[in-house]
């Protein structure tokens, strides 16, 4: 004769009623005000969009240090390299261009140049008349391995970017100009906001 079923302690039932508990909704406080930015008063859509820029960024940096790789470069040397290649089409190229073409500072620009000269990728030419000009160009070396580089570059760079359009491609181009520009001056209120940080973290924005 088979046994009674037993009936389940409350231990039991428990974590059911635990794990239940566990999807109610978490309120979490905003991270934007402007308007622009909220969707019915929710600040969901843009952590989307903040999260999404991390995303590619992440994915554009493995590319990058893909490319530098082949090169036998960090990621931040090969684009400090090409950088400097693609700017002297318009014109002279020093520490100061790249910066802030770049929006690096200029010490690490130096210093990063400092290596790339050692490998003989670029040439540092010196202004006669002013010895603190100093003029970057890509040696012959330099643009041999660019040069080598670029058929794979195209074919990544076709893929990771075939999502837009030409209309698309040229607006986030002015976006993100746009989103610099915003980004450089929320970092100088960063800085200068917790700069002035109290002692037991009580401060308003």
């Amino acid at each position: 004769m088979a046994a009674p079923a037993r009936k389940r302690s409350s231990a039991t039932a428990a974590p059911a009623t635990a794990r239940k508990g566990a999807h109610r909704a978490v309120t979490m406080p905003l991270t934007v005000s402007r308007p622009e930015l909220l969707v019915n008063g929710s600040d969901v859509e843009f952590r989307k969009l903040v999260h999404r820029l991390f995303g590619f960024s992440a994915v554009h940096e493995r590319i990058r240090a893909g490319f530098a790789k082949t090169m036998g470069l960090a990621g931040v040397e090969y684009t400090v390299l090409i950088a400097i290649a693609h700017l002297s089409r318009q014109g002279d190229v020093n520490v100061k261009t790249v910066a802030d073409h770049l929006h690096l500072s200029g010490a690490f620009i130096t210093t990063t140049t400092r290596h790339l000269l050692n490998l003989g990728l670029i040439h540092k030419t010196m202004d006669m008349a002013d010895r603190r000009r100093v003029t970057l160009k890509v040696s012959g070396k330099g643009r041999a391995v660019l040069e080598k580089l670029a058929p794979l570059q195209r074919r990544i760079n076709d893929v990771e970017f075939g999502g837009l359009s030409r209309e698309e491609f040229r607006a986030l181009n002015n976006l993100l100009a746009r989103m610099i520009e915003c980004g450089d001056r929320a970092a100088a209120l960063q800085t200068y906001l917790l700069s002035g940080r109290s002692s037991d973290d009580n401060f308003e924005l």
